[in-house]
């Protein structure tokens, strides 16, 4: 089977981001813990799958992904200074520490500590990997057709098809 809309993809990948012009390793899924998704639902960066598509198992991939195509440019007014005041009564962050944030909706990110004064926090709030180019290589280990279960939640329930849940 190809991959298609609504089929569920299990792959390997190593994930390459470029450092003053060298290719650094940032992170990889393995056989033993692959990465198992519902395809064209919005789960994954747009670019990832459409470089995916039509792909089936046991092929393989090798792919660049430019910042704008993957996590957007940085954007420079996505920094904000926290009072210090939140921090009372425990330690301060340290700078390259990331926080846990939630939003006045709820919603819940992460923002990278990138100064720290007696009266404020900066935290930069771009994605970790915004700015940066990536390179996704690996294999598609299986493609199938996704369960009414997977398909009624939105998201794969592992490789098989089942969760626990």
């Amino acid at each position: 089977m190809n991959i298609q809309p609504n089929s569920v993809v299990a792959l390997t990948y190593d994930l390459y981001t470029t450092e003053n012009g060298e290719e650094v390793f940032v992170e990889k899924a393995t056989e033993d813990q692959p990465l198992v998704f519902l395809y064209g639902v919005g789960m994954m960066l747009p670019k990832f799958e459409e470089n995916l598509s039509g792909l089936s198992q046991g092929a393989a991939y090798d792919f660049h992904l430019a910042a704008v195509d993957a996590y957007g440019e940085k954007d420079a007014s996505a920094v904000a200074e926290l009072s210090a005041e939140m921090f009372q009564g425990m330690d301060k962050p340290e700078i390259g520490s990331v926080l846990p944030l939630q939003d006045n909706q709820g919603n819940q990110f992460r923002a990278k500590v990138v100064a720290v004064t007696e009266e404020n926090v900066t935290v930069d709030l771009n994605h970790p990997m915004a700015g940066q180019d990536l390179h996704f290589k690996g294999q598609i280990l299986s493609v199938r057709e996704a369960t009414e279960d997977e398909l009624a939640h939105g998201h794969a329930h592992g490789v098989d098809g089942h969760s626990g849940h």
